[in-house]
């Protein structure tokens, strides 16, 4: 048992290291390729390329229907149960890929714009593509082996980063996006082939099917959800105000999820095989959720704040002039990211213990109030609403999912707060510490934001050593284990 636990142990350290390596990379290089490529385009072509998202999101749901996570949460699986995921993927990216071609005219319609034709058939073979590599990645993700993962990520990020820049240059406009998004799918779907000696037999199986939906079904039904209410800001905006605002947004909207990505993402990919290996161990899956309540919260919470305030020179320094009217919608949107990993981990619990049909039944309430807050706030407030909207339903959901986490795991909303509030108060001290200083600053935009960096950096490292905050003992504590 002890050696089962010690490798356990092990894999999930080096799950960690990888895992975080590869969305540091991955996400690395796709943010410097994003920051040239906002240089080179213009609001209006991001916002274009925008418009697609809540089509392509729904149907990239679809196509997996919440098996890859059933093949990660179910301990009993077999090669059939595998091949028969493949097929099925395969099967459903082909019917989404038809179905999307077959929409384009009427997008392009909706929208008012005919380049979305093309556009919505080229980028729709994604799915088709993604689905060839979706059991090869979730197999990785199974076994916690995320060293293959980070190799593919860094090639691919790079690879289609590089082309994007060369088509901008070349004066393609938004198909440097698309073509960079269709090849990024490519280099990934064929690498896993080749760095993974899984392959799926000829079979297909009924009864697996059954078996893996029953908790998968649950997970496709809250994932359609999710992807129709996180992308109809893309509509709402995109109909309502113009493609120009909604490069605003979605400009505002992809600075602040780097950080949030980054972190949540590591944590969804960890922690949802590890909860799911101990998930009839109460006690170590209470102190495994709370470690990382603990550690997630010390990283993303000054983050959030620290880019709250120094979001005009952020802006400047990265992406030029011409995006500051980003700045006041990235501002609001950082409120919402310090609650975003909350909801990560508090609903990798609900799925470890396998609670899929709550988890689709919490996704149904969330995602009714946000999308009451999100009209309210677009019709009536424009696009700043929107944003403002986000932050509300942000602590409405973490209330929500850390109230079952209280109830199957003894660790609610009030016991996470206990554990974070001290690095909300001083994080909240390091902002105004940064905004103050900051009116005393003068130089360029890059040497302002130097400084403003430096300054919020040390003094929050300062109020955690002096005040000896709990997360950060805990963290400094983790370490000298390792």
């Amino acid at each position: 048992m002890e050696n089962t636990q010690g490798s356990l142990k092990k894999k999930s350290v080096a799950a960690v290291i990888w895992s975080g390596a590869d969305l540091f990379m991955r996400q690395g290089f796709q943010f410097v390729v994003a920051v040239i490529l906002a240089r080179l385009l213009s609001p209006e072509e991001f916002g274009t390329i925008a418009l697609l998202y809540l089509f392509t999101g729904i149907a990239s749901t679809f196509v997996d229907s919440g098996f890859s996570a059933a093949l990660i949460q179910k301990k009993d699986i077999s090669l059939v149960d595998e091949s028969t995921v493949f097929w099925f993927n395969l099967l459903m990216g082909t019917i989404m890929t038809v179905a999307l071609w077959a929409a384009a005219p009427w997008i392009a319609s909706f929208y008012e714009l005919p380049e979305l034709v093309d556009l919505t058939r080229a980028l729709a073979f994604i799915l088709i593509i993604n689905a060839l590599g979706s059991v090869h990645n979730t197999m990785f993700s199974k076994n916690l082996n995320f060293k293959p993962i980070m190799k593919i990520g860094a090639v691919a990020s790079l690879s289609s980063g590089l082309l994007a820049i060369y088509l901008a240059k070349e004066g393609y406009g938004v198909w440097a996006l698309a073509m960079q998004a269709l090849l990024m799918s490519s280099v990934t779907t064929l690498l896993l082939w080749w760095m993974s000696a899984w392959r799926p037999k000829w079979v297909f199986s009924v009864d697996s099917v059954q078996k893996l939906f029953g908790f998968g079904g649950y997970l496709m039904a809250a994932g359609l959800l999710d992807a129709a209410y996180n992308r109809m800001y893309t509509v709402l905006i995109g109909k309502l105000y113009g493609v120009g605002e909604l490069g605003f947004y979605d400009r505002a909207n992809n600075t602040k999820q780097i950080p949030v990505n980054l972190l949540s993402g590591v944590l969804s990919r960890v922690a949802f095989p590890i909860f799911s290996a101990v998930n009839d161990d109460k006690e170590k899956l209470y102190k495994g959720v709370q470690l990382a309540v603990k550690g997630l919260v010390l990283i993303n919470t000054p983050i959030m704040l620290g880019m709250l305030v120094t979001a005009d020179n952020l802006v400047v320094v990265l992406f030029g002039e011409k995006w500051l009217p980003s700045v006041p919608l990235l501002q609001v949107l950082c409120l919402a990211g310090v609650f975003w990993p909350l909801q990560v981990i508090n609903l990798n619990v609900l799925k470890a213990q396998g609670y899929s049909h709550l988890f689709f039944r919490l996704e149904v309430i969330k995602k009714v109030g946000g999308t009451v807050f999100l009209l309210v706030g677009v019709i009536y407030f424009g696009v700043i609403g929107l944003a403002w909207s986000q932050v509300a339903f942000s602590v409405v959901a973490f209330f929500i999912n850390a109230f079952y986490t209280g109830r199957y795991l003894n660790y609610g909303a009030l016991k996470q707060m206990k554990d974070f509030i001290s690095v909300l108060i001083i994080s909240g001290f390091m902002a105004g510490i940064v905004l103050f200083t900051g009116e005393y600053i003068e130089g360029s935009a890059f040497f302002m934001l130097v400084q403003q960096v430096l300054i919020g950096a040390c003094s929050y490292i300062l109020f955690c050593v002096v005040f000896r905050v709990n997360a950060y003992l805990a963290l400094l504590q983790l370490l000298r284990r390792r």
